[in-house]
């Protein structure tokens, strides 16, 4: 449930004409929900046949044109391209004197905040940012996950209450974060859903190749219970061989996912690191098991062996911590 305050009615915004520059998957379902809300598309700009069925499928009757005319006939403008795209496509727009005074900018770029507005605030534009959380098929479905979904908002003090009442007519949930915390909060979310997908999609290839038919039948409940107990407890929630601190299971994984799966090797140890880490900074991994744990992954490099410290193996030449490793130390030495 959102705690910010709903907008006093005379603050919403009036019913504007919608533009969108950049018919990818987000900006098309952005305005056929604004459409849904009394706002009126009117215009959208899109190169590519992917974007021009997208903008066809959302936004039916509302003509193609440049992104200058888009401007032109909309007062509420959706900047809807990548990242890297945004600064120059601005630049350009005011430059050419596309921009008008009193005219909405919004862009959803989670990287950045109203900043990279600036020329368009010169020629008189009001600068919004608003980043949907959330991933984006480009298609109509993407308008019914809008709601309830959490955008990050950023914009001038005095239109803080209109952007937040645009995301709630869109039935999200406005966030504010602020224009230097904006860099912080998209890589808090890339790592959290971007990351995540690359896990499901590896683990889903290593069951295949394990023999299960149906990998993604096997990892829905596991996976929506694991979600789910992560986001109600963080790292209270952790399970499994490193937060119980069982070395010699660990060792097998990366010995076998060398044998089948090599490119998966180092996302596993990398994963595995971070786990233990973070286990044993909660007290959920004990120490003296944490030891074996932690010698097995860092002999477990991406090229070299992973049983090479075992903890069934303890006095092997290999291990740093054993006594016949003329390099090691001695335990008893603090550096």
């Amino acid at each position: 449930m959102s705690t910010v305050q709903q907008p006093d009615p005379r603050d919403r915004p009036a019913r504007l004409t919608v533009g969108v520059v950049g018919t990818g998957r987000v900006g098309p379902a952005l305005a056929a929900s604004l459409g849904l809300a009394g706002h009126r598309p009117v215009a959208a700009s899109g190169v590519s046949d992917a974007s021009r069925r997208r903008a066809e499928a959302l936004l039916p009757g509302v003509p193609l044109v440049g992104p200058e005319e888009v401007l032109r006939r909309a007062e509420l403008v959706l900047l809807t391209v990548p990242d890297d795209a945004l600064p120059p496509l601005v630049a350009g727009l005011a430059e050419t004197g596309a921009v008008r005074p009193g005219q909405l900018l919004v862009h959803t770029s989670g990287r950045y905040g109203t900043k990279v507005l600036e020329p368009a605030l010169r020629a008189g534009a009001l600068p919004l940012a608003l980043h949907p959380a959330m991933t984006f098929t480009g298609t109509p479905v993407d308008v019914q996950r809008l709601a309830g979904c959490s955008f990050g908002v950023t914009a001038p003090e005095e239109l803080r209450l209109a952007a937040e009442a645009l995301v709630i007519e869109m039935g999200g949930e406005p966030e504010w974060i602020a224009e230097d915390s904006r860099p912080l909060y998209h890589a808090a979310l890339a790592l959290g859903a971007n990351h995540l997908v690359t896990l499901v999609a590896q683990s889903m290839e290593l069951l295949r190749t394990a023999g299960v038919t149906a990998p993604d039948r096997m990892l829905g409940p596991l996976l929506g219970a694991a979600l789910d107990n992560a986001l109600r407890s963080g790292d209270a929630a952790l399970t499994g061989p490193v937060a119980r601190g069982d070395a010699g299971t660990v060792a097998a994984h990366v010995a076998e996912l060398r044998r089948h799966a090599p490119a998966a090797v180092p996302g596993y140890l990398a994963m595995a690191r971070t786990t233990a880490d973070r286990a044993l900074a909660h007290g959920l991994l004990k120490p003296e098991l944490a030891e074996d744990l932690l010698g097995v992954l860092a002999g477990a490099t991406p090229d070299g062996p992973a049983d090479s410290h075992h903890p069934e193996n303890p006095e092997s030449p290999e291990n740093p911590e054993s006594p016949d490793n003329p390099d090691n130390p001695g335990k008893g030495d603090t550096q």
